[in-house]
């Protein structure tokens, strides 16, 4: 599982636990049964409008983060292609150092 879903995922649970923490605590607060429906109402209006906002934040973040992933991507990319190129020129070297070395002991041997 990645950062990017373990913090989405704390950050619902930790919307929904405050959710749920608020609705218990008005529930089980002594008050009137009118004024704490009152209270339920606007508190969860205001839990809705933090949930929105919350919300737009991590997808921000989230977009943010994938911008960043494939610019990293891109760059091992381009470092990985480097490499397989200096890889083919050593290769090559070797080749033909070897070639060389063969030729001389063909024709010392000769």
């Amino acid at each position: 599982m990645s950062d990017e879903t373990r913090g989405a995922d704390f950050l619902v649970g930790l919307i929904i636990g405050g959710l749920m923490g608020a609705v218990a605590g008005l529930l089980l607060a002594p008050a009137p049964g009118e004024q704490a429906r009152t209270d339920l109402r606007e508190k969860s209006i205001e839990l809705k409008e933090r949930v929105v906002e919350l919300s737009e934040e991590a997808r921000k973040k989230a977009e943010e983060l994938q911008a960043e992933g494939r610019s990293l991507v891109k760059e091992q990319k381009a470092r990985v292609q480097g490499a397989v190129q200096e890889g083919k020129k050593a290769a090559a070297a070797k080749k033909q150092e070897l070639i060389e070395e063969l030729e001389k002991d063909t024709a010392a041997s000769a």
